[in-house]
């Protein structure tokens, strides 16, 4: 979730007008233009906190806040359509990198580029996961080769690392001196609910909740029913991403960003 950090009275109208709204929107103008094909885009955090992993797209929905919230009511706007004769397609992808999405990683970027301690909410051993927005576009491009089912699919990476293993190897690349910071993530999280409480928030808390925990997508059934494949590692999208955040610094223009692909 890369949107501006929202206080609690303003997420829902935030949120909501896009999200739930505009899919809404669109879909009655494709009933009224007479189409009724669609691939639609929600997110992971319907699935709120993790019960069983890697989390498979039966996993129980329990959002925590309004984003995924409203991601989810996309889904059940889906199913009344899907009755009425469309064919929705839905992809519930991770933290989408690419071009241009930095949202909360220009903060981590800032921390390694001072040379600051990076605090790790908990050990820093549970693995985190991204998906790069090319193999987004793939997923998209394969379900409508398929035909554009009637399905839900999980979007994420192969054998992501753990959390301490990606920013080692992000601030080595980026020659910095700073050092990962272990915590008690109850700790932190009860510090960070008394700060959202207090409409000061610095995180919001459908990231921070879930970060100790083991949010792995299962992907197999992409590859089982849309031979969909993911190609990009999770270090190389990370590093790419710092890489354009440091050229936009720079005030270099932006090169073609590349992402290099999993062996």
């Amino acid at each position: 979730m890369l949107s501006p950090i929202q206080v609690r009275a303003k997420r829902h109208d935030f949120f909501f007008p896009v999200n739930y709204y505009g899919t809404e929107n669109i879909i009655r103008a494709m009933d009224k233009a007479g189409a009724n094909r669609l691939v639609h885009f929600t997110t992971d955090m319907v699935y709120g906190h993790t019960y069983t992993w890697p989390q498979k797209e039966d996993h129980p929905c329990a959002p925590l806040g309004e984003y995924g919230l409203s991601k989810y009511k996309t889904e059940l706007l889906a199913a009344e359509w899907r009755e009425k004769g469309m064919n929705i397609s839905l992809f519930r992808p991770r933290l989408i990198i690419g071009p241009g999405r930095l949202g909360i990683l220009a903060k981590l970027f800032k921390l390694i580029d001072m040379n600051l301690p990076v605090p790790m909410i908990g050990s820093g051993k549970n693995p985190y996961q991204f998906i790069s927005v090319f193999d987004c576009a793939s997923a998209a491009h394969a379900a409508f080769t398929a035909g554009v089912p009637n399905e839900v699919y999980n979007l994420g990476s192969l054998n992501p690392p753990t959390t301490r293993e990606l920013l080692t190897k992000l601030i080595k690349h980026a020659g910095s001196r700073s050092l990962l910071v272990p915590t008690p993530g109850w700790a932190v999280k009860r510090t960070l609910d008394l700060l959202d409480l207090m409409n000061m928030p610095i995180m919001d808390p459908e990231q921070y909740l879930i970060a100790d925990e083991m949010c792995i997508l299962d992907v197999s059934k992409g590859e089982r029913e849309l031979g969909w494949v993911p190609q990009y590692r999770d270090e190389d999208m990370l590093v790419a991403a710092y890489t354009e955040y440091r050229k936009k610094l720079d005030g270099a223009e932006p090169a073609a960003v590349t992402q290099s692909k999993a062996a």
